[in-house]
């Protein structure tokens, strides 16, 4: 079976606990992290993972626990399927 990918990006304010909230929603799925960038700029906190979403058929659910995290920490947080992040922002 081929890997299903996803692109998770969160963006926000800096502060204690971001990468802690999104991994923990990841791990409760048993989704597998392929790939992590984060940095922070000034105070803003910046991070792309790309994530093994294979066994997940809908990613409607993990939006949901996303914008409810996003919402108590202030940050805005996205998951969309590989395919559909690349021709979102082909240049």
């Amino acid at each position: 079976m081929e890997k299903r990918r996803a692109v998770v990006s969160v963006i926000g304010k800096d502060q204690v606990g971001i990468i802690a909230g999104v991994t923990k929603i990841l791990a409760d799925h048993y989704i597998n992290i392929l790939d992590i960038r984060q940095t922070i700029l000034q105070d803003f906190f910046t991070m792309m993972m790309v994530v093994d979403v294979t066994d997940i058929e809908n990613l409607d659910g993990l939006q949901k626990q996303f914008d409810e995290l996003g919402g108590a920490i202030g940050q805005q947080i996205n998951i969309q399927r590989e395919e559909i992040f690349q021709t979102m922002h082909r240049i």
